[in-house]
């Protein structure tokens, strides 16, 4: 795919990855002011009939592709990935990769990294793939699968995602694709919670960015699947405001106390992102949690 370099967009871009390695294990089976990336132009339709758009992130650094309409990345999966405590060789599997932002950033910012994401859209896993492949990564690799009937996909060190939490009760988007991205719950952190805990070896991590509203209900789900969480990280819009988004850490098997971490300004007075937010989004930094 050609990525020209342009102008960045107001719009939200869609976060879209290509061609990825057909393999669903992992291998180590023993154990700027405007947002951080461009829209550049639109691409072909997806193999779905929808289309889609092609970008960057990190500051130009990852291809990326994504629909046009329908559910479309912010801010969030860069923060995810950015979290994830991933180490070179090291296996990391994410729950409703969409079209593969995630784990293009964590792949990224670390060599040798290899990853499963897990999505039930077949546009966005072919979107996905692709992604994948117009960044030359083939250790990562894309699966269509529900998160209820996951597939064997062996052991990993780490687990991720931003689940669906709009709640059953809440108003119906009315594009279907974003209703199906986002309507879960507290049910839906049930369940995924469990299903990613339950491929996690000894002392492997969970992380989930979610609404600060159900900060207590995530917490209980991990607490159930086995990962106590360890710590949270606030994400503040500006200083002094409430934060609506967090990043919760679990441990597989962790006793650590729970901590509350400083947490991160997203944006200055001004509305541009901070310096500590540009060196996540745009450079790649790792947040620490």
């Amino acid at each position: 795919l050609p990525f020209p370099s342009t102008q960045p967009s107001t719009d939200w871009p869609t976060l879209f990855v290509a061609g990825a390695s057909q393999r669903n294990r992992c291998p180590r089976l023993c154990p700027s002011y405007m947002v951080p990336w461009q829209v550049v132009e639109f691409a072909p339709n997806m193999t779905d009939g929808r289309t889609h758009t092609s970008g960057h992130l990190l500051g130009g650094r990852v291809n990326y592709a994504q629909p046009k309409q329908g559910f479309r990345s912010g801010i969030e999966p860069v923060l995810l990935a950015a979290s994830v405590p991933a180490r070179t060789g090291e296996c990391v599997l994410e729950g409703g990769s969409g079209a593969g932002a995630t784990l293009l950033c964590l792949a990224a910012r670390v060599p040798g990294l290899h990853a499963t994401g897990i999505e039930r859209d077949p546009g966005l896993v072919s979107l996905a793939r692709g992604n994948a492949a117009a960044n030359a990564w083939p250790a990562l690799s894309f699966i269509e699968a529900d998160m209820a009937a996951l597939p064997d996909t062996g052991m990993f060190d780490h687990g991720c995602a931003n689940p669906p939490y709009h709640t059953a009760t809440g108003t119906p988007s009315a594009n279907a694709a974003r209703e199906a991205a986002k309507r879960g719950g507290a049910g839906a952190f049930r369940l995924w919670a469990a299903t990613l805990a339950s491929r996690l070896r000894p002392r492997g991590t969970l992380t989930f960015i979610l609404p600060a509203a159900m900060l207590t209900v995530c917490a209980e789900a991990f607490a159930s699947a086995g990962c106590p969480a360890t710590a949270m990280l606030p994400l503040w819009p500006r200083a002094g405001r409430q934060a609506k988004l967090v990043l919760l850490r679990g441990v597989q098997g962790g006793k650590t106390p729970f901590r509350v971490l400083p947490g991160l300004v997203l944006h200055d007075a001004d509305g541009g992102f901070t310096q500590e937010a540009e060196a996540i989004l745009r450079h790649g930094k790792a947040l620490a949690l």
